[in-house]
């Protein structure tokens, strides 16, 4: 795999993923350099001219008009990266911390932060040699910008704090070197400009979008072999249905179902006197293309926030009459990206609701006209079948409902009321990846319900013929768990089924049958 190559303003999602989960080397862009060093100069300016600058030759938050000497202005940014590393809870996986440490140098690059070349290469570093900060989860308020994950990942930059390096927790100067590299000692402006940024919540946002993504269409699947499991039919998925309306995602959504549910004998025909399936198999294209679209809405604001200067102040440089400009603004305000975390969680939790009632009817006889037996099982009342598989997809769409109020709705005035309004963003997107998780093992019991299902059909009916897409998915299910003709420990199937669906490999294993077929 080739570096990636960063500037500050090509970075997209999936090259955050590459790069977190799959460890695809980073390089600065040469061009970015000309860019750093202004901007550095210009920094480098402002304090020999003592101008009053906030966080330069200020203090911070309250002590803004706190004026800071020259002579002290290396000194004022490591107290601020102590004093800010003030974490708590669960350490960060690594993929997220590797994410923010490639988001932290991505911005930076851009050139209007005023940091030496020599810092955003020291992260990238950092990244290519595996040297990962220990960073608690819970601290940041996403204003201004994620201050106390940021403080614990720079803490390992001067070589303090704690960092992961080949499998051990140790402290963050032997850390860097074990890998070979060295500590820097922080000038004007580096510390706030590590600190004074998104990158917690925009890095750990990158990789929750393509996990979204990957889940939004496993869910697709298995609401097809669920509507084969239940002698549904595809009626509702017509083109000239979602034509009507035409809201871009549900008709996609709708075109894939048809996709995935090509050559299904498994369905009702038109013919038949039960003329409508229940909502949550009739309007998969509508709500599950409004999923789509929650999730469509998240990428698109962490692209631009991805290759966006979120930190304070930001430095221009006019590049004819080399005249300083200093702006003290909010960028670093985390809200757009809180918002669409909000969004998203919501939209999973319905994807996560619509999941988990297919779900119930595929275990409730009375509910499903009796096509399949009670709980899955033919031996009810010795035997417990499904029945708790179910009780776990229900605990979970319930805790989901509480996660999914809006972060963003709330807010908590800090630094003596200087700092008035807060985004909510990481809180927000530590939520997203807990309903994520549920959603996901949610998704995988319906698979496992629904495969269950259409081996009692297929030999009801004498066939063997599922769609195009759910063979697919039927068969890769199968490799993994077997028909359960008795009862069992359910577990460790469950969660062979959450791995399956989680690292996309589902997802994949269809796509990749349908891709063929059509070729």
């Amino acid at each position: 795999m080739d570096p990636l190559i960063i500037d500050g303003a090509e970075l997209k999602v999936d090259d955050v993923v590459a790069v977190a989960r799959r460890r695809q080397m980073v390089q600065l862009d040469p061009q970015a350099m000309p860019r750093l060093h202004r901007s550095r100069a210009a920094v480098a300016q402002l304090v020999r001219e003592e101008r009053v600058v906030y966080g330069i030759t200020t203090g911070f938050g309250r002590f803004k008009d706190k004026i800071i000497s020259p002579a002290e202005t290396k000194q004022l940014q490591l107290n601020l990266v102590r004093s800010h590393a003030v974490g708590v809870g669960p350490d960060l996986p690594e993929a997220v911390v590797r994410a923010m440490l490639l988001v932290r140098a991505n911005t930076l690059a851009l050139g209007y932060s005023g940091v030496r070349p020599e810092l955003v290469q020291l992260l990238l570093e950092m990244l290519n040699k595996g040297v990962h900060p220990r960073i608690p989860a819970q601290g940041s308020l996403g204003a201004s910008g994620d201050l106390a994950p940021l403080a614990h990942l720079t803490l390992v930059v001067i070589g303090e704090g704690e960092a992961h390096y080949e499998g051990e927790l140790i402290d963050g100067r032997s850390a860097l070197r074990h890998a070979g590299l060295s500590p820097v000692e922080l000038e004007a402006k580096e510390g706030l400009a590590l600190l004074n940024g998104t990158s917690f919540m925009v890095g750990m946002g990158a990789l929750l979008v393509r996990r979204a993504i990957n889940l939004a269409l496993t869910a697709d699947m298995a609401a097809c072999l669920s509507l084969e499991a239940l002698h549904g039919t595809d009626r509702a998925y017509d083109e000239r249905v979602h034509a009507l309306r035409p809201h871009p995602r549900q008709i996609e959504c709708a075109a894939y179902l048809r996709q995935l549910l090509t050559g299904s004998q498994l369905l009702r025909d038109a013919s038949s006197l039960n003329v409508q399936d229940p909502y949550t198999l009739r309007c998969v294209p509508q709500v599950h293309g409004a999923v789509r679209d929650a999730i469509a809405y998240a990428r698109w604001v962490i692209d631009i926030e991805l290759n966006s200067v979120n930190d304070n102040p930001i430095i221009f440089v006019n590049d004819e009459t080399d005249e300083i400009d200093v702006i003290s603004a909010g960028n670093f305000h985390g809200e757009p990206v809180a918002i669409a975390m909000d969004y998203m969680k919501l939209a999973l939790t319905e994807l996560g609701n619509m999941s988990e009632r297919r779900g119930a009817r595929l275990v409730d006889a009375d509910s499903n006209g009796r096509i399949l037996p009670m709980f899955l099982t033919e031996q009810g009342g010795l035997e417990s079948g499904f029945m708790m598989v179910h009780y776990t997809a229900a605990a979970l769409a319930s805790e989901n409902k509480v996660l999914a109020h809006p972060a963003s709705a709330d807010t908590i005035p800090t630094s003596a009321n200087v700092e008035d309004h807060v985004s909510m963003g990481a809180t927000a997107a530590r939520q997203v990846a807990q309903i994520l998780d549920h959603v996901e093992t949610i998704v995988a019991i319906e698979l496992l319900l629904a495969a269950q299902g259409v081996d009692f059909r297929k030999r009801t009916l004498g066939t063997e013929r599922l769609g195009r897409g759910t063979a697919v998915a039927y068969d890769l299910i199968r490799q993994h768990v077997p028909f359960l003709q008795n009862d069992a420990i359910l577990y460790p199937y469950m969660e062979q089924m959450r791995q399956l669906v989680a690292d996309g490999t589902i997802k994949r294993a269809v796509e990749a049958a349908m891709e063929s077929a059509e070729t």
